[in-house]
């Protein structure tokens, strides 16, 4: 693994951050196909839209890792099997509280699963920042 050290270029952090958020709007609104949408949130046959999903989420975080430092591309898989649990968890949370888009409770599934996305975006942006360093 890579060594964080206690100061990292606030140059790094702010473009391996902003890489990650346009990393993120891609792979989860702009190339998310409503295959994948709609079918990873069903109750039976979710695990191969999921899986696609979640795998363009990946490829995107190895193309990342691999423009800056190629060691660390395996952190895609990493972020693949991370999003999807994630999105499993949330799918599984509305299934359970019958909640739509027309309700509060789909709301804040949704905020708790862009947070948990981000969350996992600024752990591997921190790591993609020392990479670069």
């Amino acid at each position: 693994m890579i060594d964080i050290p206690d100061q990292i270029p606030t140059l790094w952090i702010a473009a391996a951050s902003a890489a990650f958020l346009a990393k993120h709007f891609l792979a989860d609104f702009l190339l998310q196909t409503d295959w994948m949408a709609a079918g990873k949130d069903r109750p039976a046959g979710w695990f191969l839209p999921l899986a696609a999903h979640a795998g363009v989420h990946g490829a995107l975080t190895a193309a990342l890792f691999l423009s800056v430092y190629p060691p660390l591309a395996w952190l895609g898989l990493a972020d693949a099997v991370v999003h999807g649990a994630i999105d499993r968890l949330k799918s599984l949370a509305a299934r359970r509280a019958k909640v739509t888009p027309r309700q509060a409770g789909f709301w804040w599934l949704f905020g708790a699963d862009q947070t948990l996305h981000h969350l996992t975006h600024i752990g591997l942006a921190i790591l993609l920042a020392a990479a670069a360093r």
